[in-house]
């Protein structure tokens, strides 16, 4: 089942076509969503983050070991936690900047890497960010476009990305989520709106030796003008987001 989906997923992708329904996920993909420890008020996002399905589309597998890029309140974290199960490991970076902006960063770093076995924290400036070797895949789920936040160095997302390029094992992947901007917005947009334009990002990302896998349209919304912060009470949870697939070359 789960192959058949992907590759109508892949399929739909490729001729600009919608996403197709979700019929049933992978018993430990379902596990993970199941599992008793997620916080409600996380379950309750579910149904606008669709994690089970970026998931499986990001071919999380048991026994995998992965990387939460910015792991912010750590929702990404449990999932991925409980989908690699016992025989996997789950990092979990969360940068030095956001945790001196706000402590519950720091907090909730500790709170979920203390409660989850296979978690480990990792902490630093996005300039010395050092993730483990061997890595199968490296998700950054809404915050790609804060490596462009004004207060750090213009360099910082070219940086990251060769990080992550190295820390990948080939064949590894890497998978971005983010809000969109719009188009030739620049790298403005994400300090103003906390958007950023996606060819903005494939550039980036190609450039860092990466392969383009990809776009999945699950988080596609029309009704978004791409014009309002991601933060304003009228759009926040309801904005367009593009979902890209890179994969380092073998």
């Amino acid at each position: 089942m789960a192959r058949i989906w992907m590759m109508a997923a892949a399929a739909a992708v490729s001729l600009g076509a919608a996403a197709p329904a979700w019929s049933a996920p992978p018993a430990h993909i379902a596990a993970a969503l199941a599992d008793g420890s997620r916080p409600a008020e996380e379950v309750g996002r579910d149904a606008a983050r669709k994690p089970g399905e970026l998931l499986e589309w990001s071919a999380v597998q048991p026994g995998q070991k992965v990387a939460d890029l910015v792991m912010g309140g750590g929702y990404f974290t449990r999932i991925l936690s409980a989908a690699v199960g016992p025989k996997g490991h789950v990092y979990a970076y969360q940068p030095e900047e956001f945790i001196k902006f706000q402590a519950s960063y720091g907090e909730n770093q500790k709170k979920v890497a203390g409660a989850y076995a296979n978690v480990t924290p990792i902490t630093s400036t996005f300039a010395d960010l050092d993730l483990p070797d061997s890595l199968d895949l490296v998700l950054t789920v809404q915050n790609y476009h804060d490596f462009h936040l004004t207060p750090f160095p213009k360099d910082t997302a070219q940086k990251v990305n060769a990080e992550v390029f190295k820390s990948l094992k080939p064949g590894g992947l890497y998978v971005i989520v983010d809000h969109v901007a719009l188009p030739g917005s620049g790298l403005g947009a994400a300090m103003k709106v906390h958007r950023i334009d996606p060819s903005i990002v494939k550039a980036e990302v190609e450039a860092a030796g990466f392969k383009f896998e990809g776009e999945n349209a699950l988080l596609k919304d029309a009704a978004d003008p791409h014009t309002a912060n991601v933060f304003d009470p009228a759009i926040r949870g309801k904005t367009d987001q593009f979902v890209y697939k890179f994969r380092k070359p073998k």
